[in-house]
């Protein structure tokens, strides 16, 4: 991908985030060529304490040396730095860009702590967690039909804000129908959010970095194992 600041731009971030997937989605989607710092899992490098010393955590955008944090605010901020690059990330008019942050923000606040909870990373009830990940789909899959008004994606004919927002967790909702045994994104519940979704997995600046659901399940398993002996090694 050819940009004029290609060598000035670089994710800090890892490859199993759904956070730092939407930096890299959203910058191949503008065409901006980048460098994938990537972090060690469970550690955080002095590059990430000194580009994000407030919140510590990944992902974080380096464009001419310096950091953008958070991924919300990255999209936007990649948007507007490269408007030169077709197409556009968020919806151009006011109240169609307002209703796309609402629902973006709304599955940020509903879904990554139940999908952790229900792949194992943190201990909680499963099946409340199943039930609030299908309650927010399904609200999610109302959304798509309001936001794409009959097209391909939440944003129209191409993805976009949302469509990156959301799709970024649907490595994470593959890995959970594998540890769980159960569907996530239900065909027959929710035909048109399903659909969206092979639709997303298969973009061209998608395809390449979204996460194989059974390599997320594995880096789970060995994060967990991780974790746990370092929590063991503390209390010896």
């Amino acid at each position: 991908m050819a940009s004029d600041d290609a060598a000035a731009v670089g994710v800090v971030g890892g490859w199993a985030s759904p956070f730092v997937m939407r930096v890299c989605v959203a910058l191949r989607l503008k065409g901006v060529a980048y460098e994938f710092l990537q972090e060690e899992p469970g550690k955080k490098s002095e590059l990430l304490l000194a580009s994000n010393p407030v919140h510590k955590q990944i992902p974080v955008l380096l464009h001419g040396g310096r950091p953008v944090c958070e991924s919300l605010v990255i999209l936007q901020y990649v948007d507007e730095a490269f408007s030169g690059a077709r197409p556009p990330i968020l919806p151009a008019d006011p109240y169609d860009r307002a209703v796309h942050r609402f629902w973006a923000e709304y599955a940020d606040a509903k879904l990554p702590m139940a999908l952790r909870t229900l792949r194992g990373m943190i201990d909680g009830d499963k099946a409340a967690a199943a039930e609030q990940v299908a309650a927010a789909l399904a609200q999610l899959e109302e959304a798509f039909t309001a936001c794409s008004k009959g097209q391909r994606f939440f944003a129209g004919d191409d993805i976009g804000f949302l469509d990156i927002v959301l799709g970024s967790y649907v490595g994470w909702f593959r890995a959970a129908e594998r540890i769980t045994g159960q569907t996530v994104l239900d065909e027959m519940r929710m035909p048109r959010l399903a659909a969206w979704a092979a639709r997303f997995c298969g973009h061209e600046a998608v395809r390449d970095v979204m996460p194989d659901a059974g390599r997320l399940v594995e880096f789970g398993e060995a994060l967990r194992a991780a974790l746990a002996a370092n929590a063991n090694a503390q209390r010896m």
